[in-house]
């Protein structure tokens, strides 16, 4: 747009300014206020968008490890303080491949969507399914580390990959699935640290539950009973272990994982019947925070340690939203519209993925120096978890409702907003 200004005409060039000057401040205003919503995609679309995100995430780990190649074509990059530099860089792989599938299992267990979609799942279904071969076959060069602290770790996001997508498991050939137990198996031999990690023990014997192996019923109870009785602190959130950290951990791992082991053991009895009641009050408050915490251009506090999993930073709220348990002061379309704004700022910067097309450590492009002794490459795919609602069937409110502002872009826009208060609990 441009306006055209007669030079012999003072007065016309003084009415053409006025109008530029409205132009600029209207423009001004609106990249103050919010007017953001404008840039994002249509609800129409922006499942394509999500699904694009998936393939640059996934890809790699998935095409490589079902062609046994990972450790060979897999760049890992590690924490410039990193505190065991030969142990991680071998753990790295399978904290990718966990990790990524956890994230993308709910769309791995769906059907439908477009012919494309449906290819697209197809194509990946059966590079899951040969990843898995290889990645618990000894024989195979891709073969994964399954025994040792950070091994706990990943292993669990593996456990709870299956445990998301039946389909994966119930097509798996019966040889490998005796080979995922025995890998599985040998995590029982870490200890987890008093924190967040018992929970990491509770997924892999909830994973055993659900699908009718032994399990060990004490080391689900464990995790179950500390954070019940013991580790809540109250609005919504968890401590982690004996103190209560500012970060995102209730997310990464903690309300969903708890939500997860209890919606197995449901089938068992009603044991947790009580807790069950009193995580749902939780894990809505929790839900109402997560979406406060997203601001107009999809920024977030840059609180707390793991901030480099990205868009991990909301597998909480991804999670509620893939289990329609979103609290009510909260529809699906605001929560994919916010959803979405992180996807777009945590990719946006050129430097996101490196050359080779694998993650690099940062929050917005490559920032190595915000990273944690246990980082390395494979641990930035936790991003995937902010996927999870690609699991809900296209015609769901979630992906069909008209795009809705969420609570900062409804805030500094003036329009009209519910006051937020603590959980009372």
């Amino acid at each position: 747009m441009y306006v055209y200004i007669k030079k012999n005409n003072y007065s016309e060039q003084l009415y053409n300014m006025k109008i530029i000057k409205g132009l600029l401040a209207l423009l001004i205003c609106c990249l103050q206020n919010g007017c953001m919503l404008m840039a994002q995609p249509q609800s129409s679309t922006v499942r394509q968008d999500w699904l694009r995100y998936l393939q640059q995430v996934a890809e790699p780990v998935m095409k490589n490890l079902a062609a046994d190649e990972l450790k060979q074509q897999m760049t890992v990059d590690l924490s410039p303080s990193i505190d065991n530099a030969a142990q991680r860089s071998k753990v790295a792989y399978l904290e990718a491949f966990g990790r990524t599938l956890s994230g993308i299992a709910p769309w791995l267990n769906a059907e439908g969507g477009s012919a494309k979609e449906i290819a697209l799942r197809d194509q990946y279904r059966q590079w899951v399914l040969a990843a898995i071969a290889h990645a618990v076959d000894p024989k195979a060069k891709d073969y994964l580390v399954w025994e040792g602290g950070q091994p706990l770790v990943d292993a669990s996001f593996f456990a709870l990959g299956l445990v998301r997508a039946p389909w994966i498991w119930h097509h798996l050939k019966q040889e490998t699935k005796d080979q995922v137990v025995a890998a599985l198996l040998k995590t029982r031999n870490t200890v987890p640290g008093y924190n967040n990690w018992i929970l990491f023990s509770g997924m892999i014997e909830a994973f055993f539950c659900k699908y009718d192996l032994p399990y060990d019923a004490l080391r689900i109870e464990y995790g179950i009973r500390e954070f019940s009785e013991h580790w809540y602190t109250g609005d919504g959130m968890f401590s982690d272990g004996m103190s209560f950290h500012q970060d995102y951990y209730n997310s990464f791992v903690i309300q969903p994982y708890l939500q997860t082991i209890l919606d197995i053991l449901q089938t068992k009895g009603k044991r947790y019947d009580a807790f069950r009641t009193k995580l749902d009050k939780i894990n809505k408050r929790y839900a109402e925070l997560q979406e406060r915490n997203i601001n107009m251009d999809g920024t977030y506090p840059i609180t707390g340690r793991s901030i480099v999993y990205r868009g991990g930073a909301f597998h909480h709220l991804a999670d509620m939203a893939l289990r329609k348990k979103l609290p009510e002061s909260l529809t699906p379309a605001q929560v994919r519209c916010a959803l979405t704004a992180v996807i777009k700022k945590t990719t946006e910067a050129p430097s996101t993925f490196n050359a080779q097309g694998w993650l690099n450590i940062g929050v917005y492009g490559k920032q190595e120096t915000i990273a944690d002794a246990y980082i390395t490459t494979g641990s930035l795919y936790l991003c995937s978890a902010i996927l999870l609602p690609l699991g809900l069937p296209v015609d769901d409110p979630f992906w069909k409702d008209a795009d809705e502002p969420w609570t900062a872009v409804k805030v500094w826009r003036g329009m009209k907003v519910s006051g937020d208060h603590a959980l009372p609990l």
